[in-house]
């Protein structure tokens, strides 16, 4: 039976099918379990998750989403929840009570036993960004005096067979991090040979207190699959391994695209999340770019006097105004994906200045040139009439579309570098906001230019 008829049978209610999932079938993974059931009424799905055998609900509880794993923990008898909760890995706990708030985090850690507890409480204590949230603290170690042959003995006896042991740590007498040896190095090398012997002398690892970003990065840098995390005092305690590191750099992708969308991140996926939240977190941001644009108006009438004597100048305000909100978006989307990929930082702002000044002008002087050809075109070719002084007005548009631009890449670049320097978000420089910083003062630096070319003709 495969999972499309599973799923039919779940939804008219026979749980039947679902019990031989834990019992020998290898050939269907908990994760192919989980989107099954999220696929199905929330009721249906915790009817047939329910129905399966308790082991299989321990392999399956980690790959659904946060709110369905809540629901579950609050729905299913406390004996079961709290069998499950006990014998989930350490990272996959951790990863489910950091998604807990207040009285709902306190009601559920009730149900760990003491060992558990405590670790939750450790972990929870260090920064929502820290890699200590999303270690694993089933990690397999040895210790260098050991032969090979020894060694294995002692893997064999004390630790189980989990996704973090593929690489085997060595530790000293105290703890401490000595070295990491890849599994493939016990199978090929003799097991009379001394375990210090085949140690390469070189260790990546993490520190309980670097960010997610920074395990993102090391990862990328040293081609690993698992990293072992360690104190201040470099003893081991924990381990990382890739597959968490993908959904931390997914979550932080996700956000940085939502803030630079102009929108508040959300706390749970698009289809998952609440009207009434979804309206929150992106009324703010559109409320603070409202209020923003209303400068513009500011503007434009405190340039009342000009627009009365050349209205042709606001027939090319949309032009001006949209020209500098493009290019300021196009550098500030450059700088922060630099920052995100370190391959720029704060000290680099003077470099971005210079490149940037250097863009916005080059970029502005072909755009107008283009603002500048079209003029002399419509008013040659009698598609419209700008009046006796239509050169000076395409002068007009040339300049301040030079000067716009390059203000836009300016402030695009330096926005994300400033935000960044007072350890704020750079993807808080979002897009809109960008565009809207652009939009009041490329009026001003328009009408400027336009009342100094223009003085005594039309002006």
């Amino acid at each position: 039976m495969n999972l499309k008829e599973i799923r039919k049978k779940i939804i008219e209610g026979d749980f039947s099918s679902l019990l031989n999932f834990g019992n020998g079938n290898k050939n269907v993974h908990p994760t192919e379990v989980a989107k099954m059931l999220s696929a199905v009424p929330t009721d249906a799905a915790l009817q047939a998750y329910n129905s399966l055998p308790t082991i299989t609900q321990v392999k399956v509880f980690p790959y659904f989403s946060l709110p369905l794993q809540k629901t579950i923990a609050e729905t299913i008898s406390t004996s079961r929840a709290t069998f499950i909760l006990n014998e989930l890995s350490s990272d996959d706990r951790v990863a489910f009570y950091s998604s807990l708030k207040g009285v709902e985090c306190s009601n559920l850690l009730k149900l760990l036993n003491e060992n558990n507890k405590d670790a939750v409480h450790d972990i929870l204590g260090y920064p929502e960004n820290s890699v200590a949230r999303l270690i694993n603290t089933e990690f397999a170690t040895i210790t260098s005096q050991l032969t090979i042959g020894e060694a294995s003995e002692h893997l064999r006896k004390n630790h189980k067979d989990t996704e973090t042991a593929n690489v085997i740590y060595v530790i000293d007498k105290e703890g401490k991090l000595i070295d990491d040896i890849p599994m493939r190095r016990f199978v090929l090398n003799e097991p009379s040979k001394k375990v210090a012997d085949i140690l390469d002398g070189f260790c990546a690892s993490l520190k309980m207190t670097d960010t997610k970003a920074d395990a993102v990065q090391k990862f990328k840098e040293y081609d690993r699959v698992v990293l072992p995390v360690t104190n201040a005092e470099n003893i081991l305690l924990g381990v990382l391994t890739v597959d968490d590191v993908m959904d931390a750099a997914e979550q932080i992708d996700t956000k940085e695209i939502q803030n630079f969308g102009g929108v508040e991140g959300l706390d749970y996926p698009y289809v998952k999340t609440s009207f009434f939240s979804l309206i929150k977190k992106r009324a703010t941001w559109l409320i603070v770019l409202f209020v923003g644009e209303m400068l513009t108006a500011t503007a434009m009438g405190y340039f009342d006097a000009e627009i009365s004597k050349a209205v042709v100048l606001a027939l090319f305000v949309p032009l001006i105004i949209s020209s500098g909100g493009n290019s300021g978006s196009q550098a500030a989307t450059l700088i922060i994906r630099a920052m995100a990929l370190k391959e720029l930082s704060i000290k680099d702002w003077w470099f971005v200045m210079r490149r940037e000044i250097l863009s916005g002008l080059t970029l502005g002087f072909i755009l107008g040139t283009i603002g500048f050809i079209r003029i002399e075109l419509w008013q040659n070719l009698h598609l419209y009439n700008y009046g006796p002084h239509y050169f000076l007005l395409a002068l007009t548009i040339f300049f301040s579309l030079i000067g716009i631009v390059m203000w836009g890449t300016l402030s695009g670049s330096m926005i994300p570098i400033v935000l960044k320097k007072f350890k704020l978000d750079p993807a808080t420089s979002s897009a809109p906001l960008v565009a809207t910083l652009v939009d009041v003062t490329g009026l001003i630096i328009y009408f400027t230019i336009a009342a100094f070319i223009l003085k005594g003709t039309i002006l």
